[in-house]
């Protein structure tokens, strides 16, 4: 099974190109940023493509930054660089994306017109009735 889950940040913005033809095609390259699980202060910058509609919107929606969550599959390929040399390369191909949050959602707004929120009420206790038996409760 080839099966790939992500969640990270857009490294830049989507670089796309339109296949020649009949009936062209939207093959948008990006990279994203994904944390390591257990050290938050490194990533891994992942290569990914996408194809056709998925392409498109990469195009018009993503930008640096964004955080989105993507499921594909891995592909490797290799070709020979203008010195001769063979490259190998790994890319991520995209089968769902989506957003997950936008960078601005992370920044706290600097001005603001609106009056800021008072304090919330404090939480008190729900009394039950004490003709309820433990069992009859949603919830221990």
């Amino acid at each position: 099974m080839n099966s790939v889950n992500l969640l990270g940040r857009l490294t830049r913005d989507p670089e796309v190109k339109y296949s020649t033809g009949e009936k062209s095609l939207a093959i948008a390259k990006y990279s994203i940023a994904v944390n390591r699980a257990f050290k938050k202060d490194e990533a891994d910058f992942i290569n990914v493509v996408a194809f056709g509609k998925d392409g498109e919107f990469a195009e018009k929606f993503f930008k640096k930054g964004d955080q989105i969550a993507l499921t594909g599959r891995l592909q490797t390929g290799t070709y020979t660089n203008k010195e001769g040399q063979k490259v190998y390369t790994t890319d991520v191909i995209v089968e769902h994306q989506y957003f997950a949050q936008t960078k601005s959602a992370n920044v706290a707004p600097t001005t603001s017109s609106k009056p800021a929120p008072s304090a919330p009420a404090k939480l008190g206790t729900m009394n039950t009735p004490s003709s309820l038996d433990d069992e009859e409760l949603p919830f221990n």
